[in-house]
């Protein structure tokens, strides 16, 4: 439920509403200068679901900060690097290419969840402290995806932000342990989610506590076998009128073909994702896994390279009217990808 209060509300009243208990109902205030907004959550007869993370709860859209970089503001964001983290060269070969070609982060798996047990399962420890490694190196925040409750301290000690990997976005008590940890947290939707699904998964965390929350869509289950997943764009605009958090696309994951990734890529982009999540490997034919999905240093480059400040205006209009210039930079969007 949201309540509205007047402008002219005292911050004694605010606090009075927000001190409910009764039938084991919580309240969060937020609210600026003009308007103060409480979301009540909890109880059996909870009228909205998806309360904090609506834009109902929240017009303003929210910033996540990891480290210097912002997710949801402005400038587009590109989380780049391998799948697995398979040993030092590796990674810090591919961090400071993905640094020079223009990734303001870096992510690589150190517990990778495999269909099969076995496959390369990651190094683990080994790995984070090599992330680290490459972090002091290259300045770039690190993601990386943490499997359990009993590994959130260890990771969170070397990583700048915690992922929360498809497979376990409704690991309820997983999210709980990431609602009390003081690090932002990357969310991927679910094969077979839907965005009711992935926005609650998302209240968990808020409703726990931690409020810096991020979206990612990396495709979902459907009767097409040609690619790994389906790229569900239409969701990723659906969750930015809906929610006020930041959501990014991995279209490695929704494609499963780098072939496909810049163009997936580009189109995440047209329809207003504040950022992208790479796979990125220097020999991506020998890697330990998803080599097929990963690009090699030079194709991420030319990929980069084609996101320039045209495609990134076209992003921004998507919250604004259109302007004179916009037009324009579609046109030039259309060269780009060789449409007619």
């Amino acid at each position: 439920m949201i309540v509205n209060v007047l402008a002219e509300t005292t911050g004694e009243e605010i606090e009075h509403i927000v001190g409910i208990k009764e039938s084991e109902l919580r309240a969060h205030a937020k609210g600026n200068a003009s308007r103060t907004s409480i979301g009540i959550v909890g109880g059996e007869r909870a009228a909205q679901p998806c309360t904090l993370v609506s834009r109902e709860c929240k017009a303003e859209r929210t910033v996540v900060e990891v480290g210097d970089v912002r997710i949801g503001a402005e400038e587009i964001v590109v989380i780049a690097g391998p799948c697995s983290v398979e040993s030092r060269a590796q990674l810090l070969t591919t961090a400071h290419a993905v640094k020079r070609a223009g990734a303001t982060m870096l992510r690589g798996g150190a517990y990778k969840p495999r269909t099969s047990p076995y496959d390369f399962q990651g190094l683990g420890l080994e790995a984070l402290r090599l992330l680290a490694e490459a972090h002091a190196e290259t300045g770039l925040p690190v993601v990386t995806e943490v499997l359990d409750t009993e590994d959130v301290d260890t990771v969170a000690e070397y990583a700048d932000m915690l992922q929360v990997g498809a497979r376990n976005m409704q690991n309820f008590a997983l999210l709980r342990r990431l609602a009390r940890t003081p690090r932002p947290v990357l969310l991927k939707r679910g094969p077979s989610a839907t965005i009711k699904e992935w926005l609650l998964a998302a209240e968990y965390l808020l409703a726990g506590g931690n409020a810096q929350v991020v979206l990612c869509e990396r495709g979902i289950k459907s009767f097409e076998t040609e690619m790994r997943n389906t790229l569900d764009l239409a969701a990723v605009a659906r969750v930015r009128e809906l929610s006020h958090l930041p959501v990014i696309v991995d279209p490695s994951h929704a494609t499963g073909r780098r072939s496909l990734v810049p163009a997936a890529a580009k189109a995440a982009l047209g329809v207003g994702a504040d950022g992208l999540i790479i796979e990125v490997h220097p020999d991506p034919d020998n890697a330990l896994s998803d080599g097929p999905q990963s690009l090699d240093l030079a194709g991420f480059a030319r990929m980069m390279q084609s996101l320039h400040e045209p495609l990134r205006r076209i992003a921004r209009a998507a919250d604004a009217p259109a302007r004179i210039e916009d037009l324009a930079c579609l046109t030039e969007y259309g060269s780009m990808c060789d449409l007619p």
